[in-house]
């Protein structure tokens, strides 16, 4: 935690500056925050302000400073960074003026914060309950009007509130169960301010849908303000009453959401707008034929865990050059099948043929070939990463034990490093150093550096923003052309009918509906099938009409934003 210095009001401030425009919750004003001891400036003179009750959409790139900018509003600083100017208000409070005592009291009673990580905001070693318990740290409130509030909350968040589910630990919940368990406990507190710092980016579009939805109703009921870090400009569209657009810390577009989103005014936001993957429920093009034996079968495969059944009878294929994407909510089986697949999970029982040979259930009984053809790339970058490891050792880690000790490494690292859309320099660079998205490069990078025949991907694009997100699409589809077949896990349905060959349906560890995406998008046959595209953001939706203004869409040439902006 870095200490506020003392030199961060703006020059001539005084203590009764603060803008007394009633209803308003937060208000930034000049804010500037540098890296030591570069002295590069981070944040660059941002003011905004959020009012009683709406919703604030922050969005940018990795790497914008937008996440620098929510936890400054809790006055936690990142490691090396410090503010030099500006102040920043949530009520009558001005946080430059309190304790650090003063401010700890402050967090989660006025300001809550939600992580894009879940990992990073549960203790593994604590039972839901009683973190729950801890976060509502109100002394008037008795035990058992404790237990009752928490309870409230895990049903606003689409939880069970029963006994045994509050007496599980953060590593017995799927990824989207951690998410809404941590912004449960940031709602717990009835906050006047709350960060969310892309909280719904690990959720199913239907539990996503149901957490927006609360997000936006307790807002509203009761008074609270609102400041969304996100990158989904579908989510954005749907949720914020504002949006401030940041690039490379400055704050470059601040209007109302139907006037940023319809009608930008800055370039740069044009061209993120540019990005967005338009959810296709027509006009897909059949995919081409393929003949021969599939790269990957799966016949009649169940699996579990323990007593517990995850998976029954599935039954697909993928060929080479081939996308089928695995869809459904959290808890459906997709994560469990994909890690089948890569032999990660062991329990399993079913036919599993990768290229005419049956594959051991466990990836330490397979050969390294084996391996090396099949990689995985991991839904969470930030414990997909060695902290204590260079970007270029994770890559070169795998690929001498899989491939062999390359004669050039550092070509081996500046060539996986651009396949991902990243500069050679950042081998050097350790995990603490880079974005959550950056991260997440990092990890495909060090997938594809091995030139696998599948790569298995766990939402690997959740944690990108859309010009990211689009650029990976880019490298997905020129690996597919190369031969390189992908089992892609999403939920992101825009980004299906943007990529994928063939979709398959899960739910409750049976495949609900499989067939080609536009058969699927088109005529979806199952009632599932027909609630998911129903509970996805539709950005075109929300704004009739913008994305043939703008251009918008995966397919639209020259999506990169960073070109020109």
């Amino acid at each position: 935690m870095t200490e506020q210095p003392e030199n961060t009001r703006a020059e001539g401030s005084t203590a009764d500056s603060r803008p007394s425009t009633e209803g308003t919750v937060l208000s930034v004003d000049g804010l500037t925050v540098i890296g030591r001891p570069s002295d590069v400036e981070i944040i660059s003179d941002v003011s905004v302000s959020v009012n009683r009750g709406e919703i604030l959409g922050l969005v940018g790139e990795s790497g914008s400073g937008k996440t620098t900018l929510g936890l400054t509003l809790l006055r936690h600083l990142k490691r090396a960074t410090e503010i030099v100017g500006g102040r920043v208000w949530v009520g009558r409070q001005d946080l430059a003026s309190l304790s650090e005592r003063q401010v700890r009291e402050l967090r989660g009673r006025a300001v809550a914060y939600i992580p894009q990580s879940p990992a990073s905001a549960l203790n593994p070693a604590l039972r839901l309950g009683d973190q729950l318990s801890e976060a509502l740290h109100d002394p008037t409130l008795t035990r058992s009007e404790i237990a009752d509030r928490v309870r409230e909350v895990l049903r606003e968040v689409a939880l069970p509130d029963d006994h045994a589910f509050l007496r599980r630990y953060p590593h017995q919940l799927s990824g989207g169960q951690q998410q809404r368990v941590a912004i449960a406990m940031a709602f717990v507190g009835r906050p006047d301010l709350i960060v969310l710092d892309e909280p719904t980016t690990g959720l199913d579009v239907t539990t996503q849908a149901h957490v927006l939805e609360t997000i936006r109703s307790m807002t509203r009921e009761y008074g609270t303000a609102g400041v969304y870090i996100s990158h989904d400009m579908a989510v954005v569209a749907d949720l914020a009453d504002d949006i401030a657009v940041m690039y490379r810390g400055e704050l470059v577009e601040h209007g109302r959401a139907d006037a940023v989103l319809s009608d930008p005014q800055h370039e740069y936001t044009r061209r993120l707008l540019m990005a967005v993957p338009l959810l296709r429920t027509s006009g897909h093009e059949e995919p081409p034929a393929r003949d021969g034996e599939p790269l990957l079968r799966i016949s009649g495969l169940s699996a579990g865990y323990g007593r517990t059944q995850v998976l029954e009878g599935i039954d697909l294929s993928v060929s080479p050059g081939e996308c089928v994407a695995l869809l459904g909510e959290s808890g459906s089986g997709k994560t469990t099948l994909s890690r089948s697949v890569a032999g990660l999970h062991h329990q399993f029982a079913g036919g599993l043929v990768f290229d005419g040979q049956a594959l051991a259930t466990s990836s330490y009984r397979r050969t390294a070939e084996q391996r090396r053809r099949i990689q995985y790339v991991f839904q969470n970058p930030y414990e997909a990463l060695n902290p204590r490891k260079r970007v270029r050792d994770q890559i070169l880690g795998p690929y001498r034990h899989l491939v062999g000790r390359p004669d050039h490494p550092d070509l081996v690292v500046a060539q996986a490093l651009e396949r991902a859309t990243l500069p050679a320099s950042y081998g050097e660079r350790f995990p603490e150093q880079l974005s959550g998205g950056e991260r997440q490069r990092v990890c495909i990078a060090r997938a594809v550096a091995t030139r696998p025949d599948l790569l298995v991907c766990d939402e690997i694009t959740s944690a990108l923003d859309v010009s990211v997100q689009a650029e990976i699409v880019k490298l997905l589809r020129s690996l597919q052309d190369d031969g390189m077949a992908l089992l892609f896990v999403t939920h992101n349905i825009a980004l299906v009918s943007n990529i994928a060959d063939r979709v398959a349906i899960l739910n409750q560890g049976e495949i609900v509906e499989y067939g080609t995406v536009g058969q699927v998008m088109s005529a979806p046959e199952h009632e599932y099938t027909r609630a998911l595209i129903a509970d996805t953001p539709d950005f075109e939706l929300s704004f009739p009409g913008a994305p043939e203004r703008l251009g918008l869409g995966l397919e639209q040439e020259g999506r990169g934003v960073d070109s020109g902006a």
